[in-house]
C-alpha cells in the first residue's frame, strides 16, 4: 500500500515537470525556423587563424566549401584562401548531401589551440 501511494504521489508531483520540459523542447524548434535573407557579417578563415591561442573563442560565420572528410563528424573547410578543421554537431541534418562543390555558410564557434577548429552549430547551403 505504501509503495502504491508513493508511486501515485511521485507521478502527480513530476507530471507537470515532464509536461513543461516537453513544451520547451518543441518551442525551441520553432524559434530556430526563422528564414532571414539579408546581409550577414562573415569572417575569413585567415582572420580566425590569426589568433590560435588556447583561450581564443568566438562565435563566427564563414562562407566556403568542405574539401575533405577526416572522421565521421570532422572535416576540412576552405573559404578559398585558407583551410580550417570543422566539427559538426550531432543534430545537424541536411535535406541533400554535400559535395566538394557545394558552397555553404557555417555558423559556429571558433576555438584556437594546437588544432584550431570551428564547432559547427548550423549549416546553410548557398
Amino acid at each position: 500500500m505504501k509503495k502504491t501511494v508513493l508511486a501515485i504521489a511521485s507521478t502527480i508531483i513530476l507530471a507537470p515537470t515532464f509536461a513543461m520540459a516537453g513544451d520547451h523542447h518543441s518551442n525551441s524548434k520553432h524559434e530556430n525556423a526563422i528564414a532571414y535573407t539579408g546581409p550577414i557579417e562573415t569572417v575569413s578563415v585567415a582572420t580566425l587563424l590569426s589568433d590560435t591561442s588556447m583561450f581564443a573563442e568566438q562565435d563566427t560565420v564563414v562562407d566556403g566549401k568542405i574539401v575533405r572528410q577526416l572522421k565521421s563528424d570532422t572535416f576540412i573547410f576552405s573559404d578559398g584562401q585558407s583551410e580550417i578543421q570543422i566539427e559538426l554537431d550531432d543534430d545537424i541534418r541536411l535535406a541533400a548531401p554535400l559535395t566538394a562543390d557545394t558552397k555553404i555558410r557555417i555558423f559556429g564557434e571558433y576555438e584556437g589551440g594546437k588544432t584550431p577548429e570551428i564547432e559547427v552549430d548550423h549549416i546553410q547551403v548557398l
